[in-house]
C-alpha cells in the first residue's frame, strides 16, 4: 500500500517465539509502521527483542506500556490464558489489539470481549493470517461469483507432529492455559480458513482422543461438519502425525481447488482442477504469486482498514464463529452427540471451558505438578 499517512505506532506485548513473526512482518512493511515499545515480564528478553527491532520503549507490564505510549495498534503475543485480560486492557486504553490465536480460552470469556467492544468501540482482532494469502483471496472471489457452482465436499487436515518433549513446557497441554489441544492451538488456522471459504456451519459431529502424548488435552480430533449451503466437510487436527502436512480441499460442482503446505502457502502450493466440460474455468485461477501466506498480509490489511476508518479483520464476530466451531467439536466428542450452531448457550458447560468438565481421561499435568 502507498504511504499517505504517518507511520503507525505499534507495540508488542510478549516477546517470545511468535512475537518475532509479528516484528518481522512489521519490519517488512517499511514506512507503514514502527515498533515503538515492547512489554514482557522477562526484562532481559524484552530488552534483547527491543534492540533487535528498534523499539525505544521497554516495559515490565502492559499497564505501564499503555500509560506511557500513544499507540495505533498493539500486538498480543503472550500465552493464551492472558489474551483476554490484555485485550480488555487495550480496549480500556483505546488501542485496537491484534491477538494471537486462540483469542480466548472459552466462548464465555470471548463474550466478555464482545461486550467490551460494544461499549468501547475499540476492535479486538485475531491472527488468522491464512485468510489473507493471495490464493485464498482469489478462491473467495471466484467462489462468491458463483462460477464454481455450489460447494459440495471439503477436507481440512492439520496433521502435525509434536514429540512428548514438546509438552515439557509447564503451560502446554493444560485446558486452563491453552484452552485445548490441536483443535484450539494448531488446526484452528486451517479450519478458520475453511469456514471463511464455505460460510456458516450448521452442525458438527466429532471425536477426540489422547492417543499418545503426555497432555491433559486431546492430541487428535476428527469432526464431520455440515454447512448452511449443504456442503459437508471432514476436519482432522493432530499432533501425532510423523509426516506433517496442512491440507485443504474444496470440491465444487465445476472444479476442485486444493492446497497442501505446512505452516504457510504460496500459489505454487495450490491446484485448480476443472470438472470435465468446464476447462475454461482454469483461466480464472491464474495462480502466479510467490509470497507465502503470513502475518504481513493480515497486518497490512488491518493498517489499511484503520487508516480508511473501516472495520478491520478478523473481527471479534468472525473470531467467535471459529471458536464456536472448536467448542462444538469438543462438546460433540465428549457428549457423544451432534452439536448445532448456536446450541452452546451461555450456561452450557462447554461455553465456560472447552473441556466441559467431562473429559474421559485422567489429567497428567496436574498429577505431575
Amino acid at each position: 500500500m502507498s504511504v499517505t499517512h504517518p507511520r503507525a505506532r505499534v507495540a508488542i506485548i510478549g516477546t517470545g517465539g511468535i512475537a518475532h513473526a509479528h516484528a518481522e512482518a512489521l519490519r517488512d512493511l517499511g514506512d507503514e509502521a514502527e515498533i515503538v515499545a515492547v512489554a514482557d515480564v522477562d526484562e532481559a528478553r524484552a530488552r534483547e527483542f527491543a534492540e533487535r527491532f528498534g523499539a525505544a520503549g521497554i516495559y515490565a507490564d502492559a499497564a505501564a506500556l499503555f500509560d506511557a505510549e500513544s499507540l495505533d495498534l498493539v500486538h498480543i503475543c503472550t500465552p493464551p490464558q492472558s489474551h483476554v485480560p490484555l485485550a480488555l486492557l487495550a480496549q480500556r486504553a483505546g488501542v485496537p489489539a491484534l491477538v494471537e490465536k486462540p483469542i480466548a480460552l472459552s466462548l464465555s470469556e470471548l463474550d466478555v470481549l464482545v461486550a467490551s467492544e460494544a461499549t468501547t468501540g475499540v476492535p479486538v482482532l485475531t491472527v488468522f493470517q491464512h485468510r489473507y494469502g493471495e490464493a485464498a483471496q482469489r478462491l473467495r472471489r471466484i467462489a462468491d461469483s458463483g462460477a464454481l457452482g455450489r460447494p459440495q465436499v471439503a477436507t481440512c487436515e492439520t496433521l502435525w507432529y509434536r514429540p512428548a518433549e514438546y509438552f515439557d513446557v509447564p503451560w502446554r497441554g493444560r485446558w486452563e492455559v491453552e484452552g485445548g489441544g490441536p483443535t484450539m492451538g494448531h488446526g484452528i488456522h486451517q479450519f478458520d480458513l475453511m469456514l471463511a471459504i464455505l460460510g456458516p456451519w450448521s452442525k458438527v459431529t466429532a471425536f477426540a482422543a489422547r492417543q499418545s502424548r503426555p497432555t491433559d488435552t486431546e492430541d487428535v480430533s476428527v469432526a464431520l461438519a455440515e454447512f448452511d449451503n449443504g456442503a459437508l466437510a471432514t476436519v482432522v487436527n493432530s499432533v501425532v502425525s510423523p509426516r506433517e502436512t496442512s491440507r485443504l480441499r474444496f470440491d465444487y460442482e465445476y472444479a476442485t481447488v486444493e492446497v497442501e503446505h505446512l505452516y504457510g502457502y504460496s500459489d505454487r502450493d495450490w491446484t485448480f482442477t476443472p470438472a470435465p466440460g468446464h476447462e475454461h474455468l482454469a483461466e480464472l485461477w491464474q495462480a502466479e504469486g510467490t509470497e507465502v501466506s503470513g502475518h504481513r498480509m493480515q497486518i497490512e490489511a488491518i493498517l489499511d482498514a484503520l487508516v480508511a476508518g473501516e472495520r478491520p479483520g478478523v473481527d471479534i464476530h468472525d473470531s467467535r464463529r471459529t471458536l464456536e466451531f472448536a467448542a462444538a467439536t469438543y462438546a460433540s466428542a465428549f457428549r457423544g452427540a451432534p452439536i448445532r450452531a448456536g446450541e452452546i448457550g451461555e450456561d452450557d458447560a462447554f461455553s465456560q471451558s472447552m473441556d466441559g468438565g467431562v473429559v474421559p481421561w485422567a489429567r497428567l499435568k496436574e498429577a505431575a505438578a
